[in-house]
């Protein structure tokens, strides 16, 4: 069985946020660096509906668990 790969602009698309490479990293300034000690699907600036989504397509490692993961990554670091 393969297992899709979506492009990391997709899971913004997915998420109902703009998803050109600008409003990419404008998004990731604007909001890095989530703590450690933070979920990232626990961090305010997600609607019920984008925290719903993140927490389960990482907790039941779904089609979107791999591009979840480079989010979380890309939201830890220093802006």
């Amino acid at each position: 069985m393969d297992t899709p790969f979506h492009q990391f602009s997709d899971l913004f698309a997915q998420l109902g946020l703009p998803s050109d490479e600008a409003s990419i990293r404008a998004f990731i300034g604007k909001h890095s660096p989530v703590p450690e000690d933070v979920d990232l699907w626990d961090a305010s600036f997600w609607t019920p509906a984008q925290a719903t989504l993140l927490r389960d397509e990482i907790i039941e490692d779904a089609d979107w668990a791999e591009a979840v993961d480079q989010l979380n990554l890309a939201l830890r670091a220093p802006a």
